[in-house]
């Protein structure tokens, strides 16, 4: 972000402390996949804006001057391309802007700040809190590391300024919340964070491509009518705060590794976390609202899945292999074997 103009960094200051002068912050809104569905979408809307930018000529917008060959919007630019790099430096901080005020709107309003202080939630939610910071820390740093790649930087460069936002993003979530009086900042979800860039960031390093992915599903579940305040109400809001329906995946994709495989390059081999029973987060409520609710068990579920890497699937069209890329965070339906502690194996035809 240091490469931003004087204007530019007015406005980051701006937007900051626009969010800092409101009353509240509330955990963990980069954990949710839906927010992460909407940033993302915001961001290739604001950088498609720009589509009659990219087709200049090379000389327009590079200072080497090459050729006057003319570049397509999705092509990545041979060379640092100061207009494609002013588009992201803005448009990333529309972003940033954007979802604090949908943080600010949905997460935090009702509740009121505190003294920065520290928080232990190890214990809620089963852990699937902190795979969902591990999953966005990672899904975050890649479509930025792309966006700069696109932009020339270098493979290192973009990597960098891919991981470093990220890491920016994560983090001010939780000095949001060690401000906030419901909760803390939460070591753990930092470490989670880090875990998720790291795990990034060491394949493009040692292999320079993503051999290992991660991705999500949700269906869902009857939990949410018992605490809807907790779990949400509807779809949309299920999506958002319903643990119980959301199972995070480790896609490992075994032709990356051994070349000789008899696998086809786009199928993969998915292990898959989740969490059923939860009404609360540390503990299960006997009554919502001063209404009983019936008693569940809490139990982790562990999963082996057959996936598909739609990112390995090239066509002829560069809108639907971005597309295919996209959609890549997604773990399709798809057959399953899952294990519970204490419980029976149970097989899926089609697990999502």
């Amino acid at each position: 972000m240091k490469n931003l103009s004087d204007h530019c960094a007015f406005f980051e200051n701006s937007v900051v402390n626009f969010f800092l002068n409101h009353n509240g912050f509330k955990k963990g809104v980069f954990q949710m996949p839906g927010i992460k569905w909407n940033a993302i979408i915001i961001f290739l809307i604001i950088i498609s804006s720009y589509n009659s930018f990219a087709k200049q000529p090379h000389y327009y917008f590079t200072e080497s001057n090459l050729s006057n060959d003319t570049l397509t919007f999705l092509q990545k630019s041979p060379v640092s391309n100061a207009i494609r790099i002013r588009t992201l430096n803005y448009s990333i901080l529309g972003m940033y802007g954007l979802s604090m005020s949908w943080l600010y709107s949905q997460w935090y309003e009702n509740y009121s700040r505190s003294s920065f202080h520290f928080f232990n939630d190890n214990k809620e939610w089963e852990l699937m809190d902190k795979y969902g910071h591990f999953w966005d820390a990672y899904n975050i740093a890649k479509p930025l590391m792309h966006c700069y790649s696109w932009g020339g930087y270098d493979k290192n460069k973009a990597l960098l300024y891919g991981v470093g936002i990220a890491f920016l993003f994560q983090t001010t979530v939780e000095i949001f919340d060690g401000f906030s009086s419901q909760w803390g900042f939460s070591n753990a979800d930092m470490l989670a964070n880090v875990g998720g860039l790291a795990l990034f960031a060491g394949q493009q390093l040692f292999w320079n491509e993503q051999r290992m992915v991660l991705k999500y599903s949700f269906h869902q579940t009857q939990y949410s009518k018992y605490n809807s305040k907790l779990l949400g109400n509807s779809l949309p809001e299920n999506i958002l705060k319903d643990y119980n329906g959301l199972t995070y995946w480790l896609s490992i994709n075994p032709k990356s590794f051994l070349k000789t495989s008899f696998f086809p390059q786009w199928i993969s081999l998915s292990l898959g976390y989740g969490a059923e029973g939860m009404t609360g987060g540390e503990s299960n409520p006997l009554d919502v609202d001063g209404k009983k609710i019936p008693s569940f068990e809490r139990h982790r579920q562990y999963y082996l899945a057959i996936d598909f890497d739609l990112a390995r699937i090239k066509t002829k069209s560069q809108i639907l292999n971005s597309v295919f890329k996209l959609i890549n965070i997604i773990h399709l339906p798809a057959p399953a074997i899952e294990w519970s502690p204490g419980r029976k194996p149970v097989y899926w035809g089609f697990y999502f």
